[in-house]
Protein backbone atom coordinates (compact mmCIF):
# COMPACT_ATOMS: atom_id res chain seq x y z
CA UNK A 1 0.00 0.00 0.00
CA UNK A 2 1.25 3.01 -1.30
CA UNK A 3 2.29 6.16 1.46
CA UNK A 4 -0.66 8.69 0.35
CA UNK A 5 -3.59 5.78 0.19
CA UNK A 6 -2.16 4.99 3.69
CA UNK A 7 -2.66 8.28 4.82
CA UNK A 8 -6.40 8.40 2.95
CA UNK A 9 -7.21 5.15 4.48
CA UNK A 10 -5.89 6.51 8.02
CA UNK A 11 -7.80 10.19 7.20
CA UNK A 12 -11.13 8.61 6.52
CA UNK A 13 -11.05 6.01 9.35
CA UNK A 14 -10.85 8.75 11.70
CA UNK A 15 -13.83 10.58 10.21
CA UNK A 16 -15.79 7.30 10.15
CA UNK A 17 -18.23 7.59 12.98
CA UNK A 18 -22.23 9.15 13.85
CA UNK A 19 -23.11 12.46 12.92
CA UNK A 20 -25.69 15.08 14.15
CA UNK A 21 -27.48 15.89 10.55
CA UNK A 22 -29.12 18.87 10.05
CA UNK A 23 -30.11 21.52 7.54
CA UNK A 24 -29.41 25.15 6.68
CA UNK A 25 -32.10 25.78 3.47
CA UNK A 26 -31.78 22.74 1.06
CA UNK A 27 -28.06 21.91 1.98
CA UNK A 28 -27.75 19.19 4.92
CA UNK A 29 -24.71 18.73 6.85
CA UNK A 30 -23.24 16.57 9.69
CA UNK A 31 -21.89 17.47 12.86
CA UNK A 32 -19.52 14.82 15.03
CA UNK A 33 -21.73 13.84 17.67
CA UNK A 34 -19.11 14.14 20.08
CA UNK A 35 -19.08 17.28 19.56
CA UNK A 36 -22.88 17.57 20.54
CA UNK A 37 -23.95 18.58 23.95
CA UNK A 38 -27.46 19.34 23.62
CA UNK A 39 -29.80 20.48 21.31
CA UNK A 40 -31.89 23.43 22.61
CA UNK A 41 -35.42 25.17 20.66
CA UNK A 42 -35.04 28.56 19.90
CA UNK A 43 -34.71 31.47 22.38
CA UNK A 44 -34.21 35.11 23.47
CA UNK A 45 -30.98 35.75 22.24
CA UNK A 46 -28.97 39.00 23.97
CA UNK A 47 -26.97 41.07 21.04
CA UNK A 48 -23.67 41.74 21.63
CA UNK A 49 -23.07 45.09 20.19
CA UNK A 50 -19.69 45.47 17.85
CA UNK A 51 -19.85 42.03 17.02
CA UNK A 52 -19.78 40.18 13.50
CA UNK A 53 -23.06 40.09 11.78
CA UNK A 54 -23.30 36.13 12.13
CA UNK A 55 -22.69 35.98 15.87
CA UNK A 56 -26.02 36.57 17.08
CA UNK A 57 -25.65 37.02 20.68
CA UNK A 58 -25.48 35.27 24.21
CA UNK A 59 -27.73 32.86 25.77
CA UNK A 60 -28.18 31.70 29.16
CA UNK A 61 -28.21 28.15 29.46
CA UNK A 62 -28.91 26.86 33.32
CA UNK A 63 -26.21 29.62 34.57
CA UNK A 64 -23.77 29.40 31.62
CA UNK A 65 -23.39 32.36 29.26
CA UNK A 66 -23.00 31.01 25.53
CA UNK A 67 -22.27 32.75 22.61
CA UNK A 68 -24.61 32.21 19.46
CA UNK A 69 -23.41 31.58 15.61
CA UNK A 70 -26.29 32.38 12.60
CA UNK A 71 -24.37 29.41 9.92
CA UNK A 72 -26.45 30.46 7.47
CA UNK A 73 -24.79 33.67 7.53
CA UNK A 74 -21.17 32.37 8.87
CA UNK A 75 -21.76 30.30 5.64
CA UNK A 76 -22.91 33.43 3.79
CA UNK A 77 -26.49 32.30 3.12
CA UNK A 78 -29.56 34.59 3.28
CA UNK A 79 -30.87 34.95 7.05
CA UNK A 80 -33.93 33.01 7.29
CA UNK A 81 -36.95 33.48 9.38
CA UNK A 82 -37.29 31.57 12.85
CA UNK A 83 -39.89 28.75 12.71
CA UNK A 84 -40.99 25.77 15.10
CA UNK A 85 -37.82 23.96 13.31
CA UNK A 86 -35.40 26.35 13.63
CA UNK A 87 -33.15 24.89 16.79
CA UNK A 88 -29.69 25.46 18.73
CA UNK A 89 -26.91 23.04 18.62
CA UNK A 90 -25.17 23.54 21.79
CA UNK A 91 -21.30 22.12 20.46
CA UNK A 92 -17.91 21.65 22.03
CA UNK A 93 -15.58 24.02 20.51
CA UNK A 94 -11.98 24.02 21.02
CA UNK A 95 -9.87 27.27 20.23
CA UNK A 96 -6.31 27.84 20.96
CA UNK A 97 -6.05 25.41 23.69
CA UNK A 98 -9.66 26.12 25.29
CA UNK A 99 -12.92 24.20 25.14
CA UNK A 100 -16.00 25.78 25.52
CA UNK A 101 -19.89 25.91 24.81
CA UNK A 102 -21.47 27.60 21.42
CA UNK A 103 -24.44 27.59 19.98
CA UNK A 104 -25.17 26.96 16.55
CA UNK A 105 -28.30 28.01 14.98
CA UNK A 106 -29.75 25.87 12.21
CA UNK A 107 -33.11 25.54 10.40
CA UNK A 108 -33.66 22.02 11.25
CA UNK A 109 -32.08 19.10 13.27
CA UNK A 110 -32.76 15.54 11.09
CA UNK A 111 -31.44 12.54 12.85
CA UNK A 112 -27.75 10.59 14.00
CA UNK A 113 -26.21 9.15 11.16
CA UNK A 114 -23.86 6.40 11.53
CA UNK A 115 -21.25 7.14 8.21
CA UNK A 116 -18.80 4.27 7.66
CA UNK A 117 -14.80 5.67 5.80
CA UNK A 118 -15.74 4.15 3.14
CA UNK A 119 -19.04 6.51 2.38
CA UNK A 120 -16.48 9.72 2.62
CA UNK A 121 -14.95 11.49 0.27
CA UNK A 122 -12.13 14.04 0.99
CA UNK A 123 -13.58 17.63 0.32
CA UNK A 124 -10.47 18.50 -1.59
CA UNK A 125 -12.36 16.81 -4.52
CA UNK A 126 -13.94 20.13 -4.43
CA UNK A 127 -10.98 22.10 -6.25
CA UNK A 128 -8.18 24.50 -4.87
CA UNK A 129 -10.71 27.24 -5.90
CA UNK A 130 -12.99 25.92 -2.64
CA UNK A 131 -12.08 26.81 0.58
CA UNK A 132 -12.53 23.53 2.53
CA UNK A 133 -10.39 23.82 5.51
CA UNK A 134 -13.87 24.25 7.61
CA UNK A 135 -15.25 20.22 5.90
CA UNK A 136 -13.99 16.89 7.59
CA UNK A 137 -15.26 15.15 4.00
CA UNK A 138 -18.40 14.76 2.68
CA UNK A 139 -20.64 12.02 3.59
CA UNK A 140 -22.41 9.38 0.88
CA UNK A 141 -25.80 8.66 2.67
CA UNK A 142 -27.88 6.66 0.10
CA UNK A 143 -28.25 8.71 -2.43
CA UNK A 144 -27.83 12.23 -0.68
CA UNK A 145 -24.82 13.91 0.46
CA UNK A 146 -23.99 15.75 3.79
CA UNK A 147 -21.44 17.83 4.09
CA UNK A 148 -19.33 17.36 7.15
CA UNK A 149 -18.36 20.24 9.01
CA UNK A 150 -15.03 20.69 11.57
CA UNK A 151 -17.27 23.24 13.65
CA UNK A 152 -13.54 24.12 15.59
CA UNK A 153 -12.49 25.49 11.69
CA UNK A 154 -15.83 26.98 11.11
CA UNK A 155 -15.59 28.97 14.01
CA UNK A 156 -12.03 29.37 13.27
CA UNK A 157 -10.86 33.56 12.90
CA UNK A 158 -13.34 34.38 15.63
CA UNK A 159 -12.03 33.82 18.94
CA UNK A 160 -15.38 33.22 21.53
CA UNK A 161 -14.10 34.49 25.23
CA UNK A 162 -16.11 31.75 27.23
CA UNK A 163 -15.40 33.56 30.41
CA UNK A 164 -17.38 36.71 29.20
CA UNK A 165 -19.15 38.02 26.32
CA UNK A 166 -16.70 38.89 24.19
CA UNK A 167 -16.46 38.18 20.55
CA UNK A 168 -13.77 39.46 18.22
CA UNK A 169 -13.22 38.49 14.65
CA UNK A 170 -9.85 38.50 13.52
Amino acid sequence: MTTAVQEKTTKNNAQEGKYLTFALGKEEYGLEILKVREIIGYMNITAVPRTPEFVKGVINLRGQVIPVIDLRLRFGMEAAEVTDQTCIIVAEINQNGKTFNAGLIVDRVQEVLDIAAEDIEESSHLGSAVQTDFILGIGKVGSSIKILLDIDQVLGGVRLNETSTETVCE
